[in-house]
């Protein structure tokens, strides 16, 4: 609640009058101890006591950028609106500069070009000193008329954007304002005046001249002036003469100048060129030798590779031949063998040895029928309608 603009207030350039401060700046009042305790209920009336205790003005200051009160006042100022006559009253005030300052300020925000202009400009006359709190914490000392100019001259002033004016001369040509009349001017006139009230005196230190200025000839004059004319005609003549000698030769230098440069630059640019072309040159020579270079490597590659295929290509077929002999040669080996065969060519008997054990063997897997649990076995398998083991 305490930072909003005040409802009866005006919309000022088209937008809210705390919108001519920007949004970061703001915010940074809004967050100042000063805004929260000092400007936290003031009005119209109280705020000239706060005006009063200003001692410097500035916009933002330090690393975290702190508002000075010079901004918060003048945001303040911006939230509720004061009359246009207080503003003026402000202004006018000669005790406080402090409080012109600061209406000056409020004004150039909110006023309207030609009131701008009427209110501010007198305070050019202005000279007392101000201090001003730059952006690193620092003090610089100025004028009044300095801080005005500022105002009506730049775009930037107090961290704070300035709405646009235009020129004084185009508020003149369009008969807006009247032709401005400075303070001097009044002084100036009076000495002029003390001068022309003044008599000229001539100094005579003898009458002789004026006998002979007397006595001189209409038509003696007559020539004199002509000849005075003649003479200031010619020496007009001779300077307008040397003045266009000067040119011409200063002319015809510049363009032996220019010519000069031309050619340099042709000839830096001809150097290049060959310089270029050689580098191709150069180039191309390189590329052709590494194709030539590669060419000759692809081809022993290729050779070498032929070469070992068809040696490997021999091996492989001698290792065949080799292998196809021996298997033919034990192939041989075995049918001439006389082993497995008997004396008639037909099979062999078996030992009776072998034939022997394998009778006792079959026998005695053989199981025994008069086995009581074969018996028992057996009737169990019949009860459940099984056969019996053999």
């Amino acid at each position: 609640m305490a930072n909003r603009t005040d409802p009866l207030a005006k919309s000022i350039h088209g937008t809210n009058p705390q919108n001519l401060v920007e949004k970061i700046v703001r915010t940074k009042i809004y967050q100042s101890t000063y805004w929260k305790e000092q400007c936290f209920g003031l009005t119209a009336e109280t705020l000239v006591d706060k005006a009063m205790e200003l001692d410097h003005t500035g916009g933002t200051y330090g690393g975290n950028r702190k508002p000075t009160p010079f901004l918060c006042l003048a945001l303040k100022m911006l939230q509720i609106q004061p009359d246009k006559d207080i503003v003026v009253e402000f202004i006018k005030n000669e005790d406080y500069k402090y409080v012109r300052v600061l209406g000056a300020f409020y004004l150039r925000l909110t006023g309207t070009i030609a009131d701008v202009y009427q209110y501010l400009e007198p305070l050019y006359n202005d000279y007392r000193k101000i201090r001003d709190k730059l952006s690193d914490g620092r003090f610089t000392l100025t004028h009044v008329d300095e801080f005005i100019d500022e105002l009506l001259t730049k775009d930037y002033s107090c961290d704070t954007a300035l709405p646009r004016i235009q020129k004084r001369w185009v508020l003149e040509a369009s008969g807006t304002l009247e032709p401005r009349r400075s303070a001097l001017e009044d002084d100036f006139e009076e000495e002029e005046e003390d001068k022309e009230e003044q008599p000229m005196e001539i100094d005579e230190p003898n009458g002789r001249e004026n006998d002979n200025h007397r006595g001189r000839s209409p038509a003696r004059e007559r020539d004199r002036d002509r000849d005075r004319d003649r003479k200031h005609e010619r020496h007009h003549r001779d300077r307008d003469y040397d003045r266009d000698r000067d040119y011409d030769r200063d002319y015809g230098r510049g363009r032996e100048r220019d010519r000069d440069r031309d050619r340099e630059r042709d000839r830096n640019r001809d150097r290049d060129r060959d310089r270029h072309r050689l580098r191709d040159d150069d180039y191309s020579r390189d590329r052709d030798r590494d194709r030539e270079r590669d060419g000759r490597e692809r081809e022993r590659r290729d050779r070498d590779r032929g070469r070992h295929r068809s040696r490997s290509r021999s091996r492989d077929r001698r290792d065949r031949d080799r292998e196809d002999g021996e298997y033919r040669r034990r192939r041989g080996r075995g049918s001439a063998s006389p082993r497995g065969r008997g004396e008639d060519g037909g099979p062999r008997e078996e030992p009776k040895r072998k034939k022997e054990k394998k009778e006792k063997k079959g026998e005695g897997n053989a199981p025994d029928p008069n086995d009581p649990e074969i018996i028992e076995m057996n009737k169990l398998r019949a009860s459940l309608g099984l056969k019996p083991l053999k």
